[in-house]
């Protein structure tokens, strides 16, 4: 059995979903933690919108960067060029 080498880069698309799926959950997670230590609604919700505006975007730079490195990439037999 030889060695595939990796052909595929994942699609700007599909990074941005990836980002926005887990963002909504991690803004569930920020609020529900700062409203359970504070007790207060407009602190949490400051938290969680501030929060998820920087987290995003850091977020999605490192999926873009993890894209480019080619370690632990496979390529079956069976993989498709097709997108």
């Amino acid at each position: 059995m030889g060695k595939y080498k990796h052909h595929f880069k994942e699609p700007w698309k599909r990074s941005l979903a990836k980002a926005a799926v887990y963002r909504v959950f991690i803004l569930l997670l920020d609020f529900t933690v700062v409203y359970i230590l504070t007790r207060r609604y407009d602190i949490a919700l400051g938290f969680m919108v501030i929060s998820n505006i920087y987290t995003t975007v850091g977020y999605y730079a490192h999926e873009r960067v993890w894209d480019r490195i080619k370690w632990g990439k496979v390529m079956t037999k069976n993989s498709s060029n097709r997108r």
